[in-house]
């Protein structure tokens, strides 16, 4: 199946008509030579976004573009010749032309994220090479329900500002859950289309619980005709938990998709 096309950036919404049977696109195609290819990669900026997480904003004018929900291949080299190659999942949107941002907590005794959080300034180089893989990515042509944990959030958001950058109509919710408040990635940016969940502490009067079964039920009842694509990202527990609730609320197995961590 051929996806369907989003309009350029800056057009007015784009119509979306429930289909009268939901056709789910497998994996997407990705172009082999980008993905071999690393690039030069510079860092331009770095906006904290919990006290454990930060995002890292680079330029890199050789990139092709991606679609949100793909990552890509990082490579830091040291002076004395050491190479350390990390997996990241890509924050911005494709629209964010020559430039890629990337949200990495800063995992206790980690190299990288070390790297990043305790000595990388702007101006710093490293390589990428990506994007890579095609099976999480969201072209924005169906209808997107979107559940994400911690830093499980990441690919996400790229799906919610591509959304929100293509002023697109197809319907999307997300669904994040965070242990508290200070922990929630991206909290300023979250609309109408999200619900937050808190598993240890949570602002007044909102209860406090993991990702519940009638919480997706609600979505799933309240979906668009023909029913959601699902994206579950987060660390092994929590892509475990949601995928049999969704399951359990009757989300057919072949149309969720799943990327974990950990």
């Amino acid at each position: 199946m051929t996806d369907t096309p989003t309009p350029p950036a800056g057009a007015g919404p784009a119509a979306w008509t429930p289909p009268t049977r939901f056709a789910v696109p497998g994996r997407i195609a990705v172009s082999n030579r980008a993905a071999a290819t690393w690039q030069r990669a510079v860092l331009t900026d770095i906006r904290r976004e919990t006290p454990r997480a930060a995002t890292f904003r680079f330029a890199v004018p050789r990139w092709a573009g991606h679609l949100p929900g793909q990552h890509l291949m990082l490579r830091l080299r040291a002076p004395d010749g050491y190479v350390a190659q990390r997996h990241y999942s890509i924050a911005s949107p494709p629209d964010d032309l020559g430039h890629v941002e990337l949200t990495l907590d800063h995992v206790d005794g980690g190299e990288v994220s070390g790297w990043f959080h305790t000595v990388a300034k702007p101006g710093d180089e490293v390589e990428l090479r990506g994007p890579l893989s095609g099976f999480f990515a969201w072209p924005g042509d169906r209808p997107a329900l979107l559940l994400g944990a911690g830093s499980g959030v990441v690919p996400l958001m790229s799906m919610v500002r591509h959304h929100r950058a293509r002023n697109l109509a197809v319907p999307l919710r997300l669904l994040v859950s965070a242990r508290g408040p200070e922990e929630l990635v991206y909290a300023s940016e979250y609309g109408a289309e999200t619900t937050a969940v808190f598993t240890r502490d949570a602002p007044p009067g909102v209860p406090v619980g993991r990702l519940s079964a009638a919480q997706v039920e609600r979505l799933l009842a309240d979906g668009p005709d023909g029913g959601w694509e699902a994206y579950v990202c987060g660390s092994n527990g929590f892509a475990e938990h949601a995928s049999r609730l969704l399951v359990g609320a009757g989300q057919p197995v072949d149309r969720i998709r799943i990327e974990r961590f950990g």
